[in-house]
């Protein structure tokens, strides 16, 4: 449903330390920066839409602690690479990896609070492999 969000923070360099480890543990690279913004994923275009992108800009944060922002993960290990990344990175556990089966009985995720206190969240959606 989104195609690009902005997440607003106080200090870029910080953040983008921050959400260069979680972006990476996901596959999202890093595809540009400057003094005040750092953006990841790839952006859709007129012949190929099925992307996403993130901006970290400059600004107040968090906007409120009940918002947050959801990161699809291509599998679990994806999720627990990314919170193993945030924390090392500075960020702080809202959520250990695990399933979340009030949602779905596949619902595979972590929170994390990154340094400005904005809510992310990676999931995967996936049943796990089968042993």
């Amino acid at each position: 449903m989104l195609d690009h969000v902005s997440i607003a923070v106080a200090d870029v360099p910080r953040a983008a330390r921050f959400y260069d480890a979680v972006m990476a543990a996901l596959g999202v690279p890093c595809v540009w920066r400057e003094e005040g913004a750092v953006g990841y994923g790839r952006r859709s275009t007129a012949g190929d839409d099925g992307h996403g992108y993130l901006t970290i800009r400059l600004g107040a944060a968090p906007a409120s602690p009940a918002c947050h922002w959801c990161f699809r993960a291509p599998d679990r290990a994806a999720v627990d690479a990314f919170h193993a990344a945030g924390l090392a990175a500075g960020g702080r556990d809202d959520g250990p990896p695990g399933l979340r089966g009030h949602y779905h009985p596949d619902y595979y995720a972590a929170f994390l609070r990154d340094p400005d206190g904005n809510r992310i969240e990676a999931a995967c959606h996936r049943a796990a492999p089968a042993a």
